[in-house]
């Protein structure tokens, strides 16, 4: 029998007699939870457009309330400020195009996902100096301060922050930033896909007017999300798909039903759990950091360290070309950087926004922890990155040696 959550994903992932292959690649995607995949299935057997009004158009229309509510209940807001989407990706363009007003200031930052640098370049193509990039430290935090100079003697605009940065894990205190642009009559958005069912996300204690989220970081199924727009918001609707007007005339098109139950089962088991896997995830993280910087002197952890997600370490191997590292241990699941830029011949762009040099960012290995993951994980996963890491050295040595 299947004890809990934890084991439930461990088996889900690997199979019933489970795997020796650490997965430590929750930014890119967390395995999706039990009781998520138990919705979808069952919502996938049922038939039923949410928009008809016979009986199984009520009922898949009741299920999706269901859902809505639940996610509500993982936000503190209304069920009725929640849009579901695409994904975050969807999200934060939906966001910004209803937010960005031209003449008024588009405020970011350089680390941003590319959903939102993409997009925020996008909204303002015609208008290039309405984007304005907000400095962002060693330690990876944003430079909040920045803002007083932005709005000052202005009014309106939008200022659009990821709650926690998706390679670091480095958190950006929204609140601070909301009451340091509210006089200013300024929008705020953030990209909240990282914390959401991680770490406590209130939207009305952070004083945000849109959040973005994908429910396949917190265990849902792939290609669902939402958008979160407070009520009474000062915004236009400006849809992206047009159509038969659904979501309130917000995003047209046919609901993914089984895509939105599979996400409320995650965000009802995810808020249950929140702070007892906080907790246990982040003493997992700090475990696998001790490991490798143990045997691994000379490696070190990127980001503000007390100010960060639990589960998230971005770690630097000096001198060894990360892509080298993860071939040399394929038995486990972590990232080079963000899975969105996997194959793309840069470094990392959140890496060198904060300072480090482009071999240091070359080097540097994400790993990313979440619910399911056991402390047999964390042993296989550091012993491999060891072995790893010293068998590349070895190996350059040896080519760059005398002949």
């Amino acid at each position: 029998m299947v004890r809990d959550t934890r084991e439930a994903g461990w088996q889900m992932m690997n199979g019933p007699h489970g795997s020796d292959t650490p997965y430590l690649d929750y930014n890119a995607t967390a395995p999706i939870r039990p009781e998520a995949a138990a919705a979808v299935i069952e919502a996938m057997l049922s038939v039923g457009n949410a928009s008809s009004t016979h009986r199984p158009g009520r009922q898949a229309a009741h299920r999706v309330d269901i859902a809505r509510r639940q996610l509500a209940g993982l936000l503190n807001c209304s069920p009725g400020e929640i849009i579901f989407t695409s994904g975050a990706t969807e999200a934060n363009n939906l966001a910004l195009h209803a937010a960005y007003t031209a003449g008024n200031p588009l405020v970011t930052t350089p680390v941003e996902h590319p959903a939102v640098l993409e997009t925020a370049r996008t909204v303002t193509a015609e208008q290039p100096e309405d984007l304005v990039l907000l400095p962002v430290g060693t330690d990876g935090l944003v430079d909040l301060g920045a803002l007083d100079q932005v709005f000052a003697g202005r009014h309106g605009g939008v200022v659009s922050l990821m709650a926690a940065n998706n390679e670091t894990g480095v958190l950006t205190d929204l609140h601070v930033a909301a009451k340091a642009v509210r006089e200013a009559g300024v929008l705020v958005h953030t990209d909240a896909t990282q914390i959401i069912g991680r770490l406590p996300a209130d939207v009305a204690e952070l004083d945000v007017d849109l959040v973005s989220l994908s429910a396949h970081k917190f265990g849902g199924p792939q290609g669902v999300g939402a958008l979160y727009v407070r009520r009474g918001a000062p915004l236009s609707h400006r849809p992206l798909l047009v159509g038969g007007g659904q979501e309130r005339g917000w995003r047209a098109g046919t609901l993914n039903v089984a895509g939105i139950v599979g996400m409320g089962a995650a965000a009802e088991s995810a808020r249950r759990g929140l702070g007892e896997e906080a907790e246990r995830i982040a003493s997992l993280r700090d475990r696998l950091e001790y490991l490798l910087t143990s045997a691994l002197p000379d490696c070190r952890i990127n980001g503000r360290h007390d100010q960060r997600l639990p589960g998230v370490t971005s770690v630097i191997f000096p001198s060894v070309p990360a892509d080298a590292v993860l071939a040399a241990m394929p038995e486990v699941a972590a990232s080079g950087g963000s899975a969105c830029a996997s194959g793309a011949p840069m470094p990392s762009h959140v890496l060198l926004a904060m300072g480090l040099s482009q071999e240091d960012a070359d080097s540097t290995i994400r790993f990313s922890l979440g619910y399911a993951t056991t402390d047999a994980e964390i042993g296989h996963a550091a012993q491999a990155a060891v072995r790893a890491v010293k068998q590349v050295r070895s190996a350059l040595a040896e080519a760059h040696g005398p002949r």
